[in-house]
């Protein structure tokens, strides 16, 4: 129907033709002045001539090419075929396959139903499925059955359209007009004629529930109406609705075996389908999607394919890296221009669904916005538009993935319809959101220390735990490129990539996962900016060093922070000499360890307090290891105040539990009493189970040597320091632990606990390498008078 002009206002087809018509007289004399004067200064007679036929040669060819594409061998897409004569009666299905299940049930629900909806995403089989059951019960209607589509010509039907066309069909008064009084009246004129007889009417393609709501609820008595449609028709009124999705893998493979069956034969013989194993994953790459595994199974029997060469030509283009170019098969060609259901959404709802494949794992709204380079407002309703049109699912923590059965069937139309440059840019986009993103949470972890039990009381954008655990896939899965990809990163993605891998290896240390940070690590060595740029290979050096460290391996940490310190450069040698010196100092080498964090005082920045703390904090422990304990006083008070003004209280915590020793080694027990008491204080908002265990451990060996009255109490401390200690690998910490807890059952007058808990303390020991630890269990164990306590270990 053409659109009615408004009141008073003229047509405007005469002046677009007079304009048309204008324009084409100016090009075409334009035209041939050019052509005159080209002919005349140039070419010959004959060379035009040339010129002219090659050109019409082409038109013929190229003609009479689509015109055999079309006629030979058309590829049995259409799950509906219509009457040839154009009457609205019942069509068959074309080449019907599987599905027995849907379409008992549904034949089931039209028994006992008035009004039935087969819904599903477009494209997956609605319309198959709903004719398929209206043919199984043609004889329980008999007088008539009628078919309508609702999308014919590619526009869907508006609500007066349907009742005009079903008015038509059935002799009754169509609308008026579109108002809803006049529809209400022709909707009543239908189920007037309809009440009483068996009719089944069968409307596919169903868009908007806006279509067939006049309709609803439809005559009470015996006639059925059978509709089939998209999710936008769920909760319509008196309508039971029945879903199908994606057919099986089994129903897939047999799908693209009948399409090939109906193909012209290729060759004499073809394999069975049925029995490749890969047609299964051909089938799977294309999202189960009925049209496309029909097409891809028909061109593939009729050009011959290997089914092996299909389905890595789909793999190429999948796994391949975004960023790099490939020339995509026919296949893969074809597979993407059979997605009607994507061909249906907008163009910006089609750009979003393909640059959401760019990202392995869920994403929330503020990434996906990122992703896009569209405003939040926008980004939302499109991502309405793909929900409702089930590409993408919700995920928690207000995220949101593409389907998986789709997802690489996604990472198609991204290598088929982006161009390189585009891919490239919204993957340095998507890097460098995370990347800001997590390094503000990353620098908020010293504060909050390491808590992996505790309950949430954060916003979950406020809490760095928090928002790492949710995003924690997403992130390893960005950082941890595939085999062969690190190397050929682009530059643009290279710098943000690198920056996201090292907040990232901030919140794995702080989470203690140490396989994790190892891999992180690994990757980075890996890319070429470590090798041009050797400040970031002695970045993951050192990190590796103090990961070493942590896993108790200190010759392994030695030998990563020496690399570290050869290539950080002068500049950021810093840290990396301050981990040595400590990694030194586990060594037993103190004048090393020594000389090492001095230069690391040395090369440090003015502005850096934190890193001086740590220095300092270091420093302290040296001295006191090589007994030099008004010297290390002296450090660790100034790392106590530093720490202290930067409101840091695990290292606050730390400088103190060394304090403690330090005090005791001067025999100032009230001063040591009053470090271990703040200590302990400190650790009870800082959730470090070693460091507290370390507290509890110099607190409790303090309070033995103040006194015996102070037994029961140091043996309480020592007891909840071996605890802390029991849940992870022995280590020297928990051997020192476990002889102190043997003195102080000594001194409670228990002398077979005490040496139950100095055998368990020389074993350990003699396990971790503590030759000190192991002399002093032993020498207790002598029938000879215990040796003296000696000093704990260091924080």
């Amino acid at each position: 129907m053409t659109a009615p002009t408004g009141p008073g206002r003229p047509p405007r087809w005469p002046i677009l033709v007079a304009v048309g018509t204008l324009v084409s007289g100016v090009a075409a004399n334009l035209a041939s002045n050019l052509l005159s004067e080209l002919a005349d200064s140039v070419l010959g007679p004959a060379s035009i001539a040339l010129a002219l036929s090659g050109a019409v040669g082409w038109v013929v060819f190229e003609v009479r090419r689509r015109r055999a594409d079309r006629q030979v061998g058309v590829e049995p897409t259409d799950v509906v075929a219509a009457p040839a004569t154009g009457a609205p009666t019942l069509p068959y299905p074309a080449g019907f396959t599987g599905r027995e299940a849907h379409v008992a049930a549904v034949v089931d629900l039209l028994a006992r139903e008035h009004a039935v909806a087969v819904l599903g995403r477009r494209g997956v089989g609605t319309s198959a499925c709903a004719v398929q059951a209206a043919n199984l019960c043609r004889d329980d209607f008999p007088d008539g059955h009628y078919y309508l589509d609702l999308r014919r010509g590619g526009r869907p039907r508006s609500a007066r359209q349907v009742l005009a066309a079903l008015a038509r069909i059935l002799g009754t008064t169509p609308p008026s007009s579109g108002r809803p009084d006049a529809l209400a009246e022709a909707a009543d004129a239908l189920r007037r004629h309809l009440d009483g007889r068996k009719i089944l009417l069968v409307l596919d393609n169903v868009d908007r529930p806006a279509q067939v709501r006049p309709l609803l609820p439809p005559t009470a008595r015996t006639c059925r109406l059978l509709i089939a449609g998209g999710p936008a028709l769920t909760g319509l009124d008196g309508v039971v609705a029945h879903w199908i999705a994606e057919p099986g893998p089994a129903e897939a493979v047999e799908l693209f075996a009948a399409a090939g069956q109906a193909a012209p034969a290729a060759r004499a013989r073809r394999a069975d389908p049925r029995a490749d194993p890969a047609v299964a994953s051909i089938v799977d790459l294309c999202g189960r999607q009925p049209r496309t595994v029909r097409a891809l199974g028909y061109r593939t029997a009729q050009h011959g394919w290997r089914h092996s060469d299909v389905l890595d030509a789909l793999r190429r283009a999948v796994e391949t890296p975004p960023h790099q170019r490939i020339t995509v098969s026919p296949a893969a060609r074809l597979v993407t221009e059979r997605d009607t259901a994507y061909r249906a959404l907008s163009p910006e709802a089609r750009r979003l669904y393909r640059l959401m494949s760019l990202s392995p794992a869920p994403v929330d709204r503020p990434t996906i916005a990122a992703l896009a380079a569209r405003r939040p407002e926008r980004v939302a309703r499109l991502l309405d538009e793909l929900a409702a049109a089930a590409f993408v699912a919700g995920a928690p923590g207000d995220r949101y993935e593409i389907r998986p059965l789709l997802a690489r069937y996604a990472r198609l139309h991204l290598r088929d319809a982006e161009p390189v440059r585009q891919r490239v840019a919204a993957q340095a986009r998507l890097t460098r959101h995370l990347a800001k993103r997590a390094e503000r949470h990353a620098a908020n972890l010293a504060a909050l220390g390491s808590p992996p039990d505790r309950e949430w009381s954060l916003p979950l954008d406020d809490d760095p735990y928090g928002w790492f655990d949710l995003h924690q896939e997403l992130l390893l899965a960005v950082v941890r490129v595939p085999a062969g990809a690190a190397e050929t990163l682009p530059r643009r993605v290279r710098r943000w990539w690198f920056r996201l891998a090292v907040a990232l290896c901030g919140w794995l240390a702080h989470a203690d996962r140490l396989d994790e940070w190892e891999r992180v690590c690994r990757t980075v060595l890996a890319t070429p900016t470590a090798d041009d740029r050797p400040e970031i290979a002695g970045w993951a050096h050192n990190e590796l060093g103090v990961l070493r460290r942590r896993r108790h391996d200190p010759q392994g940490a030695a030998a990563a922070l020496t690399l570290a310190v050869a290539e950080r450069g002068r500049r950021g040698t810093a840290q990396a000499r301050m981990n040595l010196g400590l990694a030194l100092l586990d060594l037993g080498q103190l004048d090393d360890a020594v000389e090492h964090l001095e230069l690391s005082r040395r090369h440090r920045s003015a502005a850096d307090r934190a890193g001086h703390a740590l220095t300092d904090l270091g420093l302290g422990a040296a001295r006191l290891a090589r007994g030099e304990l008004e010297t290390a006083h002296h450090h660790l008070v100034r790392a106590a105040n530093t720490f202290r003004a930067l409101g840091d209280a695990r290292g606050y915590a730390a400088a103190l539990t060394n304090l403690v020793l330090v005090h005791a080694g001067l025999g100032e027990h009230l001063d040591a009493a009053q470090a271990w008491r703040a200590a302990l204080r400190e650790y009870e908002s800082v959730n470090d189970p070693t460091s507290r265990a370390a507290a509890l451990l110099n607190a409790g060996a303090t309070l033995l040597a103040t006194g015996p009255g102070q037994a029961r109490q140091a043996y309480e401390m020592l007891a909840e320091s071996r605890r802390l200690r029991e849940n992870g690998r022995p280590t020297a910490g928990l051997g020192r632990t476990l002889l102190y807890l043997g003195d102080a059952a000594a001194a409670l007058g228990d002398p077979e606990e005490a040496r139950r808990h100095w055998v368990d303390a020389a074993a350990v020991c003699e396990g971790v390498g503590d030759a000190e630890g192991q002399a002093a269990a032993d020498g207790r164990l002598s029938p000879d008078e215990p040796a003296p306590a000696e000093t704990p270990l260091n924080a």
